[in-house]
């Protein structure tokens, strides 16, 4: 085996030290997730607190965004080449000083600033969460345990704003400090429960190129769609086009390099490049769809932003109920059936979605679409995740984590920046619910048929059971590639 977990020692997930692994890789993630949505909730009183305006604002917002986008590659290779448990440790209680940091800000330029640390130890988490999950747990549990993670971290995901209201009504302040002690336990149950791994024969040198491209190459990239979403600007472009640059110089720089940050031989693994092309289509789908849905229930529904925020607490909670099941069925059998049933039945409560009149029920309008959403999201992101770090050696499961999440990341701020205006909605039109309800309809069916696409290239590209590497020993070594 080519990590440092025997496989004597490998995690059982029903044990109890899996459970206490699983709930540290949770609680750590959990930490990231939750603190993003909290300070959505919280930032009109940030903003009458220390007097900062809309610009200053968004910037709290997109700090942590542009440097977790930016050093997510960075955080998984780190993880590989020093340790998966060592570089969350870090990166969790960076995240916890970097709170603190945002609670005793005084003002919103030293707030922008801690939350751009925040980002950047999240980029050590986020990718060593999974990693740690892939590198820790027996084979036969990986997936249940990625499914478990996931629901788990949808709680946190719809809790956020809730948490968020009831904190910020005391004091916006508390939304940071909270993250300390539970940063403090993350790190205590890190140290005593989960196993340390590497990967042994990471070179000792260290590809400076590479990492310099891969950073300014996702930040410029990041900034320049996120400033895209505000309308159409010449600084954006170019900022957008010089990020592509940066990557296509990156990924020239990889295939050149004597130890690249990350090998271009995953790549050339069939299965690890086709996941990541669904998981482009399937998290560019959902990140829009949900967008124009919240838009549509508040602008053209006239529905409050609680009310709006609150429909999709079921995708959510039937994701707590049926990810890990589904995880656990795909590891028994085949990832490839869930994978394409789950993007289809997602495809169709988008499309159930884009049908509801201006005036919708919940019950009768919303629910359903929702709910076919979380059953098909369900159904396909623990095989998904699952599929896509077995398709990669052992020894690069935090790199394969990086890669996975930076598409993922990408492909939502993509899809938020283009679709809008692709299906005629300028800026002003957000507030217009004559503007908005049309072009809702369409970006909805536009989401759905990205994820029936995401279907079709799973169709295709990934091998029956026989062949998927969750079905086989993942842990193979380069030569083998």
């Amino acid at each position: 085996m080519t990590t440092e977990v025997a496989p004597h020692e490998l995690l059982r997930l029903k044990s109890h030290g899996g459970r206490l692994a699983l709930a540290t890789t949770v609680l750590g993630s959990g930490i990231a997730l939750l603190d993003g949505t909290i300070v959505n909730v919280a930032l009109p009183t940030i903003g009458r607190d220390l007097d900062a305006d809309l610009a200053g604002l968004q910037w709290v917002v997109n700090a942590y965004a542009l440097t977790l986008a930016a050093f997510i590659l960075l955080g998984g290779s780190l993880g590989d080449r020093f340790g998966r448990r060592s570089m969350y440790a870090v990166g969790v209680a960076g995240f916890g000083v970097a709170s603190a940091l945002c609670a005793l800000s005084p003002s919103v330029e030293v707030l922008v600033a801690a939350r751009a640390v925040q980002g950047l130890c999240a980029a050590l988490l986020v990718p060593g969460s999974l990693a740690i999950l892939q590198a820790s747990f027996h084979r036969d549990d990986r997936m249940a345990a990625i499914g478990a993670w996931t629901g788990l971290l949808g709680v946190a995901s719809a809790s956020g704003p809730v948490v968020g209201g009831w904190l910020v009504e005391h004091d916006w302040r508390w939304a940071f400090w909270l993250n300390v002690p539970l940063a403090v336990v993350v790190v205590a149950l890190a140290v005593k429960f989960v196993p340390e791994s590497r990967n042994p024969l990471a070179s000792k040198h260290i590809d400076l190129i590479g990492i310099a491209l891969a950073v300014v190459g996702l930040a410029a990239l990041t900034y320049g769609l996120t400033a895209l979403s505000d309308g159409v600007s010449l600084r954006a472009v170019v900022v957008g086009v010089l990020g592509l640059l940066a990557l296509a110089a990156f990924a020239w720089a990889e295939v050149h390099a004597r130890a690249p940050m990350v090998p271009p031989s995953l790549f050339a693994n069939r299965v690890f490049t086709t996941i990541n092309l669904v998981t482009l289509l399937v998290y560019a789908g959902l990140s829009a769809a949900l967008l124009f849905l919240v838009l549509f229930l508040q602008t053209v529904a006239g529905w409050s932003a609680l009310e709006a925020g609150a429909a999709t607490l079921p995708l959510s909670i039937i994701m707590l109920v049926l990810a890990r099941r589904f995880g656990t069925m795909a590891a028994r059998s085949a990832p490839r059936p869930f994978m394409i049933g789950g993007t289809l039945v997602a495809a169709a409560g988008f499309a159930l979605l884009a049908v509801a009149p201006r005036d919708p029920s919940f019950v009768l309008h919303v629910l359903p679409g929702i709910s076919l959403v979380g059953l098909g999201l369900s159904m396909t992101v623990a095989p998904l995740t699952g599929t896509v770090l077995a398709a990669a050696p052992d020894e690069l499961a935090g790199t394969a984590s990086g890669v996975n999440n930076a598409v993922a990341r990408t492909a939502g701020l993509l899809a938020v920046a283009a679709l809008p205006p692709l299906v005629g909605l300028g800026g002003a039109d957000y507030a217009s619910a004559d503007a908005l309800a049309p072009s809702y309809r369409v970006a909805m069916l536009v989401c759905a048929g990205l994820l029936v696409g995401g279907a079709a290239l799973t169709a295709v590209g990934l091998p029956s059971r026989e062949r998927t590497p969750c079905a086989e020993t993942p842990h193979l070594d380069h030569a083998a590639r």
